[in-house]
């Protein structure tokens, strides 16, 4: 099995903005594994909800896009291209994702094409659904800063 990537090194997401903290298992442009390590420290549970700290849905959302994002553009045919939400369909949230949770995520990609594609998620937490969804993305060229 050959080494799996790094998230920051297949995604242009950085900090405070990565929400894939490993990657633990790959298909290019086909599927992906992660893992999200919730330590409490993240800016976000301070306000969501003081007192009762929570995962934002729309954030493991976004951590599901990502790992769809390291399936993606680990596939040669896909580097250099940005993959954008083109929308969300069939949103569930299942359970709360609170600091100290390890969110388990996995996604598959399929209708793929140059221009766009679809991917179905789930994340786990202690082998429990918290979320699924799938999700609809167009694929851009990357333009220069």
């Amino acid at each position: 099995m050959a080494d799996l990537p790094r998230p920051d090194a297949v995604l242009p997401h950085r900090p405070p903005f990565l929400f894939v903290d490993e990657v633990t298992e790959i298909v290019p442009s086909t599927s992906a594994k992660g893992r999200w390590h919730l330590t409490g420290d993240e800016a976000f549970f301070a306000g969501h909800f003081p007192g009762r700290p929570t995962l934002p849905g729309v954030l493991m959302l976004e951590a599901l896009a990502q790992l769809g994002g390291v399936a993606l553009l680990s596939d040669e045919r896909y580097r250099g291209k940005l993959p954008l939400f083109g929308g969300i369909d069939k949103a569930r949230f299942r359970r709360q994702v609170v600091p100290g949770d390890t969110l388990e995520m996995e996604i598959v990609l399929d209708q793929l094409s140059a221009a766009a594609g679809r991917g179905k998620g789930t994340a786990h937490v202690d082998g429990k659904v918290a979320c699924q969804a799938s999700m609809l993305f167009v694929i851009a060229p990357v333009r220069d800063a």
